[in-house]
């Protein structure tokens, strides 16, 4: 009944935004035969990006029937590797665009039209745009077929809406579009408080000093400790949170943190909608090197200094909290999901006598988001840091250290080279330069790789000239000149000669151990034919298009990795 209310309350309370009709009366559900349950939802905190839609379950299986949420055309058809996978986007007549990732298939006519618009372009992946015109749709018309295609780990329908003139994302279950079952307040799993002191205008931090949380009761929570919290002169505290709903083992992202102090707002986040160059600053609202490490979100009651303030409706002095020794204090953090479930976590707080003071060593370099910098090892390693790329002034020391060992088949061709540590949020790319003695047989297959935080190499890319390879990446951690050796594994899924007239389509395996899949391409007797891939699957598809013959063919897969290996298989087959 809470729930109910919550929605009817919610509905009544957002009956325009920009001037469009929302909620439930405007739009149908976007899948059809479903039941109804959720696997993520809209802003969620992702590596490198809010969560830009919700996550519809479709039970499992593929192959359910989606529909146009409201008049209007077909705009856009995509197909990919990655992302989206199959993508359909609807130009809607109230204003919006309706966005529908992961498919399976588009209806016929889109579907054939597609297909053929590959076959002219010779082309595997397909950006196509259409007018009002040639795709019209009302309100219920089958456009597609739901599927797990793309970045997808299972079968399930990405849905967003946005305005259509700015491409602003909006929350489609705050302003009442779907209605998930949700009873459930979020849960606050633990407490950080991280105390700073400012040395060149640096905000330096001390190690966080984290709190256990407990459950007192639905939607109310407390420390395990009894004492006070201590806080020193300035300080900010960090949130581990989730959601739950009703139905479903799968957590989710908080709509709303707001925190007081001595019964005064000082902080509140809010996700109600963003635009799309603002999707990388989750690592900004995030505390970025906890969350790296988290299976929650990890939200900062601070605003550090180019966190957009469009997430922020109240903030007092950045959300820092300031003590004096001795001086006690009432926190109270409150938590809210989309569909207006609270839960609470209070206790107080008290300023200690001791006081941290910053101090770096006397290497360090300090870097500030409003300049662009540059960072030198002798002449063998440079990094340019655009102004922008940092989300906050940070000290740095750059060093030459032990490369990490090489994975199968790459080589390694320099020590390593550290600028920036791996839990450094970047919202741009830094350009890197390093010079290296690469054998001459090497050099079409060396690049850049960088060690994450496990230790572990990751390819960045890269072209090597000059005695130097340089590449731009936006993401932090030593850099290291590597040349990768070994082609992609790729091997048909069909026994030779096999009898395929009853297939749906003739699948390969394709892998590759360092730089990953860059191209690949099909023929079948000698004729180009598209080629699906599906990467968290490891395959690659062919759907046939023509009818079965009872003929005998000759399939040829070239698959090339992003250092230029290409392996190449061929197998008959009967169809």
């Amino acid at each position: 009944m809470r729930h109910i209310l919550t929605c009817l309350l919610l509905t009544a309370g957002i009956t325009a935004v920009r001037g469009q009709n929302t909620g439930e009366q405007a739009y149908i559900y976007p899948v059809q035969d479903v039941g109804r349950f959720y696997s993520a939802n809209f802003g969620e905190l992702r590596p490198a990006h809010f969560h830009g839609g919700i996550d519809i379950k479709t039970d499992g299986v593929e192959g359910k029937p989606l529909v146009a949420v409201a008049r209007g055309y077909v705009s856009r058809a995509t197909i990919s590797a990655g992302g989206y996978g199959r993508a359909l986007y609807l130009t809607l007549e109230n204003g919006s665009t309706a966005v529908y990732g992961h498919l399976s298939r588009f209806r016929n006519d889109i579907e054939q039209y597609v297909r053929k618009e590959r076959y002219r372009n010779r082309t595997n992946g397909a950006d196509l745009w259409f007018d009002a015109a040639t795709w019209p749709v009302e309100a219920g018309d089958t456009i597609g077929f739901s599927g797990n295609s793309g970045s997808s780990f299972g079968p399930h329908l990405h849905f967003e809406l946005r305005d259509t003139p700015t491409q602003r994302l909006r929350n489609v279950v705050r302003e009442g579009v779907i209605r998930p079952e949700d009873n459930l307040p979020p849960r606050i799993m633990r407490l950080h408080y991280i105390e700073i002191d400012s040395l060149d205008g640096v905000a330096v931090q001390r190690r966080a000093v984290s709190y256990g949380v407990v459950r007192e009761a639905e939607g109310r929570y407390r420390l395990t400790r009894e004492e006070p919290v201590g806080t020193g002169r300035r300080g900010y505290f960090v949130v581990e949170a989730s959601d739950r709903r009703n139905g479903v083992n799968n957590t989710f992202g908080i709509w709303r943190l707001m925190a007081s102090i001595d019964g005064e707002p000082y902080f509140e986040y809010r996700m109600d909608g963003f635009t799309h160059d603002l999707s990388r600053c989750c690592d900004a609202v995030s505390c970025y090197p906890m969350q790296l490490g988290s299976r929650n979100e990890v939200i900062r009651l601070a605003r550090i200094d180019r966190a957009p303030e469009v997430f922020y409706p109240v903030m007092k002095e950045r959300g820092l909290i300031r003590t004096e020794p001795g001086q006690i204090r009432r926190i109270s953090i409150e938590a809210e999901d989309d569909c207006g479930n609270r839960s609470t976590l209070e206790f107080d707080i008290q300023g200690r006598t001791d006081s941290f003071r910053a101090k770096v060593d006397s290497g360090a370099v300090a870097l500030r988001p409003a300049r662009t910098s540059t960072l030198r090892i002798g002449q063998e390693a440079m990094l340019t840091v655009p102004e922008g790329a940092l989300y906050e002034a940070i000290f740095v020391q750059p060093e030459i250290r032990t490369a990490p060992e090489a994975p199968q088949g790459v080589v390694i061709l320099s020590p390593a080279y550290h600028f920036l540590e791996t839990t450094t949020p970047l919202r741009s790319s830094v350009r890197a330069a390093v010079r290296a003695d690469v054998p001459w047989e090497l050099q079409p297959r060396t690049m850049l790789a960088i060690r994450n935080r496990n230790g572990h190499l990751a390819c960045i890319g890269g072209i090597y000239t000059n005695g130097a390879v340089r590449s731009s990446t936006r993401s932090a951690g030593d850099l290291v000149v590597v040349a990768d050796t070994l082609a992609p594994r790729v091997r048909a899924l069909f026994e030779p000669e096999a009898d395929l007239s009853r297939a749906e389509a003739l699948r390969f395996s394709a892998s590759d151990n360092f730089s990953g899949i860059a191209a690949w391409s099909l023929t079948i007797d000698g004729q180009w034919v598209p080629c699906d891939r599906f990467p968290m699957k490891g395959t690659l598809v062919h759907f046939f298009d023509t009818p079965a013959t009872r003929s005998r063919h000759t399939a040829r897969l070239s698959v090339t990795d992003a250092c230029g290996n290409t392996t190449h298989v061929e197998r008959t087959f009967f169809r």
